[in-house]
């Protein structure tokens, strides 16, 4: 099995031109009940799902409740749990937290620095998803290269040395934009209504908006800050 990240390069560069249904079924056969997806409920994410549990059907899904989620996100979410009569484990920040970091600097600090924002995002995202991934051995994400700047070089497979050692998956890694809702209209999958507004990456409400004509996908994301900067730490 995978255990650094030696052999996670080398079974990167094995997958380099694989399908992503075969990064996936070799996912589920390495790790097995060690394997879980975290899912946003993106677009990218609800193909993922719909691909992984073709191939195994018991797979665990989870996702991460930040608490500032705009209710068309716990709207598609329900729709993939009810469609696919899967749970879906909840990961929540850890309340405490979140009221000392109110109370301390207000409810909306991440937009004064890049430093209160990155705060507000471990707080809401990182903490809980290392509570999130605690036991396990791989998780599968919907990350693509062509979402953004910040992901231009994003592996099929990966060795996460943040969360405690364990390898990450990123089946659709070289999918365009296009694919991705080629395959959703396809097989008819839900997805988050705010995309048919204008938003092409969606995270929490008061950090998201629509994007223009010729920004990137991830444009509408912390609008405010440089486009390097534009991740919250789940994916470093």
């Amino acid at each position: 099995m995978m255990s650094d990240a030696a052999s996670a390069r080398e079974m990167n560069e094995r997958f380099r031109n694989a399908s992503a249904e075969d990064v996936i079924h070799w996912a589920c056969q390495e790790f097995g009940a060690g394997l879980a997806i975290a899912s946003s409920f993106s677009v990218e994410d609800v193909v993922l799902i719909d691909l992984a549990l073709r191939s195994s059907p018991t797979i665990g899904i989870f996702t991460l409740d930040t608490g500032r989620l705009p209710e068309e996100t716990h709207a598609v979410l329900e729709e993939v749990r009810k469609k696919y009569r899967v749970p879906i484990v909840i990961y929540a920040p850890d309340a405490e937290k979140i009221q000392a970091l109110v109370r301390e600097k207000g409810a909306y600090s991440f937009r004064e620095s890049l430093e209160n924002r990155r705060e507000c995002c471990f707080v809401r995202k990182v903490e809980p998803l290392r509570r999130a991934l605690a036991g396990k051995t791989a998780w599968m994400t919907g990350l693509r290269n062509g979402q953004a700047a910040t992901r231009h070089e994003v592996d099929r497979v990966a060795w996460d040395g943040l969360n405690g050692g364990l390898a990450k998956i990123n089946p659709l890694a070289g999918w365009t934009s296009e694919q991705i809702w080629e395959y959703t209209r396809t097989h008819g999958l839900p997805y988050n209504a705010l995309y048919d507004k204008g938003y092409t990456s969606i995270g929490c409400a008061p950090c998201t908006r629509p994007i223009v004509a010729g920004e990137d996908e991830r444009a509408g994301r912390w609008w405010w800050e440089s486009p390097d900067k534009k991740e919250c730490g789940l994916h470093r």
